[in-house]
């Protein structure tokens, strides 16, 4: 099952149909609903050491997870498994642990979570997902709420200097920035590469650069997108936008502009990339595997593209400029773990031909 929602056909190649003839695309939100809270309504609170953050680093909704857990700290509490950047028709898999088991729950693929607690679970298999690790059931993949909860509910067990991605005096404002962000952009390049007609590929085209357009006069003027901090609308935006060139521009046909055309956005995104927390958490190797093969009706050759150059992430942005403070009062969070970087040369690959 793919990042994008999408429902399985039969058999179980990696090469999906992710395009549906002479359709526009639309995203399966059904998600499970279910909190983990403080209060524990739902049956699920808060507990260190109880759940398991299941992530692919080639999915852009579960690399929001990836930096809102490190960006807070929680990675002592919270456990993360993670997949490999490709997948079957059946679901995502651990190929990337030692004999392809996830060395926590014991399981080879994520599905198995998935049935442990709907044994006819009909929709996709995605990430990210949050395991109750005793019972190796899932609990939750809605990944807009993960977030959100993450900032608001893991409260008490955030680290010290943990920013506020959530503050409640600005939360109207960032929701409904990241609405827009989600339906033009984030959803949007979807919406233009699974595009099964000429008709809604232009209407999901002209909606996206329309956005990309409003976000650059809004970043014109301000580093960050809701106040003069990172927030939530940041981190959703981001991970977008780290994939449009090395994806999104040619994959999903999304051209007419690269990011490193648009200055505003590509500073404002060098900025986030150079931020702890949020270039050292892409992989952009396994983002590419991931799109370029797994997407086999848009891509049947399953050549993944040698570029472009990373090393341009790295240099200057001059946002600083600007104004604002990343963390607020708060600090950058520590390096990541061990067992959890990412190879330079999949992050910023500063060789050049």
């Amino acid at each position: 099952m793919s990042d994008d929602g999408t429902q399985p056909s039969t058999g179980t190649d990696v090469g999906a149909n992710f395009v549906d003839p002479g359709k526009e695309f639309s995203r399966d939100m059904r998600y499970i609903t279910t909190r983990i809270t403080a209060d524990g309504r739902d049956g699920y609170p808060v507990e260190p050491g109880r759940y398991r953050l299941i992530v692919a680093r080639a999915c852009p909704w579960a690399n929001r997870a990836i930096i809102v857990r490190r960006l807070l700290g929680l990675e002592s509490v919270l456990s993360m498994g993670i997949c490999g950047p490709t997948h079957d028709e059946r679901s995502w898999t651990f190929d990337l642990d030692p004999e392809g088991v996830d060395p926590v729950l014991k399981i080879p693929r994520l599905q198995d979570a998935y049935f442990a607690r709907f044994p006819d679970y009909p929709r996709g298999i995605t990430v990210p997902a949050i395991v109750e690790i005793p019972t190796g059931q899932v609990v939750t993949n809605d990944f807009p709420n993960i977030t959100l909860d993450l900032s608001t509910e893991w409260k008490e067990f955030h680290r010290d200097g943990a920013p506020d991605l959530y503050p409640k005096d600005l939360r109207s404002e960032i929701d409904e920035v990241a609405e827009l962000v989600f339906r033009d952009v984030n959803n949007g390049v979807y919406r233009c590469g699974f595009a099964g007609s000429q008709e809604s590929y232009e209407s999901a085209y002209d909606r996206l650069f329309e956005r990309l357009d409003w976000l650059t006069e809004r970043l014109s003027a301000q580093r960050f997108l809701v106040g003069d901090t990172i927030t939530e609308a940041d981190v959703r935006l981001f991970t977008t936008l780290a994939r449009f060139d090395a994806v999104y521009h040619g994959h999903f046909k999304c051209n007419r502009n690269k990011l490193s055309e648009m200055p505003v956005l590509w500073n404002y995104a060098r900025d986030l990339f150079q931020t702890p927390g949020f270039g050292d958490t892409i992989d952009f190797a396994q983002i590419k595997e991931h799109y370029y093969i797994v997407h086999k009706d848009i891509n049947p050759t399953q050549i993944v593209p040698k570029g472009p150059d990373l090393s341009h992430w790295l240099e200057p942005h001059n946002r600083e400029t600007l104004g604002g403070h990343p963390f607020g009062n708060g600090t950058p969070p520590h390096p990541p773990l061990p067992e959890e970087v990412v190879p330079l040369s999949h992050w910023a690959n500063t060789e050049r031909d």
